[in-house]
């Protein structure tokens, strides 16, 4: 192969970067989005008074660059010698927490005096496991300080939560999710009308990962993201056909709201667990009565759990709207 062709073979840089890792903030003061947070996580790292933590909260908030972010300042170009990254949703049992943890906790540590655990998605440990991880954090608490991920805090038990720091991560706010979708575009130099930006904004819903995939991915599909690309990217229905679909049932014509359901599932691609995703986030912005809304989420909810359960997602779609239209002919 000639030096030509081997250079051209290579992938070309920014093309073949993962965003979300790319453009990850490497330092506390880099995050968008949680004002209240960063504040506190940045006193303790200042104080050198690190706590064991636990951070809760949907997937993409930034739990996991904040711990991050933590270790980079503690350590600064050490801390991956000094930081354990582990995922607990792959490494379920008791032997995690006994062998590795331990292994880690006690080994050599060059000058600092503690390393940093952090355990992901905690809350897929197994209650034995999480009881051996208590024992743990108290056996090396003088030189090892735990930082705790989860969705759902009351999947840890008590005796863990009661040992760390527990900082709630709420969905980013779309003001945040703009600002960095906003500050990429600018950076790798990408074409995105106000309208995309809604869109990557909307079809995000709080989750700053979702929105930059999402940007990445519509980056290559042409020179511009707009509205319309992003939605195809995403499988994400407008606000406006989903609020369609719901007028057509709340009117008392299911014909209709069963054809509008037909075109989000068929047509758009989308799942039935997006269909609820996106009814539940905007049914209050429907402009709908009330009543209405509220006889649409008692359904939501129990049409949620019966997917969940393993049910048929068109089938129970279509009989929730087929209640919506029942009751208004009531």
């Amino acid at each position: 192969m000639s030096e030509a062709d081997a250079e051209a073979a290579e992938p070309t840089p920014g093309k073949t970067e993962v965003w979300i890792e790319k453009y990850r903030p490497e330092r506390l003061d880099d995050i968008k989005g949680h004002t209240d947070i960063v504040p506190r996580l940045k006193n303790y790292v200042e104080q050198d008074d690190l706590p064991h933590l636990l951070f809760a909260g949907p997937a993409g908030t930034g739990k996991t660059t904040a711990a991050k972010s933590i270790a980079r300042e503690v350590y600064d170009d050490d801390w991956q010698e000094n930081f354990l990254e582990l995922n607990a949703s792959d490494q379920r049992g008791i032997d995690v927490v006994r062998d590795r943890i331990k292994d880690f906790a006690r080994s050599s540590f060059g000058g600092y005096s503690h390393r940093i655990i952090f355990l992901d998605e905690a809350d897929a440990l197994t209650s034995d496991a999480q009881s051996a991880l208590r024992r743990t954090m108290e056996q090396f608490s003088n030189n090892t300080r735990f930082i705790l991920s989860c969705n759902y805090s009351s999947q840890i038990i008590d005796p863990i939560q009661s040992r760390c720091a527990v900082f709630r991560f709420t969905e980013l706010s779309a003001d945040a999710i703009e600002a960095q979708v906003r500050e990429i575009a600018a950076t790798e130099d990408i074409a995105v009308t106000d309208d995309g930006v809604d869109a990557l904004v909307y079809a995000a819903d709080g989750d700053m990962r979702k929105a930059i995939n999402a940007l990445q991915a519509a980056a290559v599909m042409g020179e511009t993201v707009d509205e319309e690309t992003v939605f195809a990217i995403t499988a994400t229905a407008r606000p406006e056909e989903v609020e369609a679909m719901v007028d057509h049932a709340i009117d008392g014509d299911f014909t209709a709201a069963r054809a509008a359901l037909e075109d989000l599932l068929t047509e758009r691609g989308l799942a039935g667990g997006d269909v609820i995703d996106q009814l539940h986030r905007s049914a209050w912005e429907f402009d709908v009565p009330e009543r209405a809304t509220v006889r649409l989420l008692e359904r939501l909810g129990e049409v949620d759990y019966r997917i969940t359960e393993g049910a048929n997602e068109r089938l129970q779609l279509e009989a929730m709207l087929a209640s919506l239209a029942l009751e208004t002919d009531a």
